[in-house]
């Protein structure tokens, strides 16, 4: 476990990479205060349906931090449920800036509030799919692992796509859970999560992956969210027999990378009077992020460079 050189993880916003180096399994530990009370503040959500968009949110930062991706993941679900889009964005650290996050989700208020409580995950979500697409900023091509949704939620879901796509036992735990505070009108969302995957070498028994895989349902979800609970207490508490090795926390926050710039370049290509039915009554096009809420406001003046260097 830490050294004395080791600086300990704070107490949210980042990922935690871990291994087992004898039993030859490796994991991440994510926990998020700040960037998901962020990520999930651009739209209030049914309770149910924020706590899914939560989950998706860790599971980004889970699956890119594996990958040690320098560039963009998404994980999105597409389904024909009240919950029809869930989708999370994962930014590679880059240019000064630490791991970025940034998340949607879309629902029909009428067609949840109709589902019988508690709520469950495959009530909101039906049938559909996830998608898991993997964008390298510099070298490499796109890649895109496509499964079926699992009915027992988003980690399931996620562990099916590590037996088809990657044919590695992993075994996922998601939690998130609102915090209410006085005055305020909508909760915040803390999130967490935790992976453990056996490593291409394999150097484990199977009895061994399936008494450590075993210990994670033991993970309470407020463990994974609890931000007075250090990260590497609980790693301890999972695996202190197995001598785990902690590696430096990475850093997370919320990032958008919605561009007023860009937004203009894709009007240019519409025909003026397409452009006419989207402006308000002033003459100006506004167009709302749905990821961060922001609203770009594109004035005519801004779409008449278009030809111009």
């Amino acid at each position: 476990m830490p050294t004395s050189k080791y600086k300990p993880a704070p107490a949210a916003d980042f990922v935690l990479p871990f291994d087992l180096p004898d039993v030859g399994l490796r994991g991440r530990l994510v926990r998020l205060e700040v960037t998901s009370a962020r990520a999930l503040s651009a739209h209030k959500l049914p309770e149910a349906a924020a706590r899914v968009a939560g989950e998706t949110l860790a599971l980004a930062a889970i699956l890119g931090t594996a990958i040690k991706l320098d560039g963009r993941l998404t994980v999105q679900t597409k389904s024909d449920g009240p919950l029809d889009l869930v989708t999370a964005d994962y930014f590679g650290a880059a240019d000064g800036k630490p791991i970025g996050l940034r998340g949607y989700a879309r629902a029909d208020d009428g067609r949840m509030a109709e589902l019988p409580a508690p709520v469950q995950f495959d009530a909101m979500a039906g049938d559909g799919v996830m998608a898991i697409t993997i964008e390298p900023r510099r070298d490499g091509k796109a890649y895109q692992g496509i499964v079926e949704l699992s009915p027992a939620g988003i980690a399931a879901s996620a562990e099916t796509y590590f037996a088809q796509s990657e044919q590695l036992p992993t075994v996922v735990r998601l939690a998130a859970a609102p915090v209410y505070t006085p005055g305020a009108p909508f909760p915040a969302w803390r999130v967490g999560g935790i992976m453990l995957q056996a490593t291409p070498e394999g150097r484990g028994s199977e009895d061994d992956w399936e008494r450590l895989a075993s210990f994670l349902s033991t993970v309470e979800d407020i463990e994974l969210v609890d931000v007075t609970l250090p990260a590497e207490d609980l790693l301890w508490r999972l695996f202190h027999e197995d001598e785990a090795r902690v590696l430096p926390a990475e850093p997370v926050e919320f990032r958008c990378n919605c561009d007023t710039s860009r937004i203009s370049a894709v009007l240019r290509a519409y025909s003026d009077a397409d452009r006419r039915g989207l402006a308000d009554g002033d003459g100006i096009i506004r167009a709302r992020c749905e990821f961060c809420g922001k609203t770009h406001e594109i004035a005519p003046s801004d779409l008449a460079a278009q030809g111009e260097p």
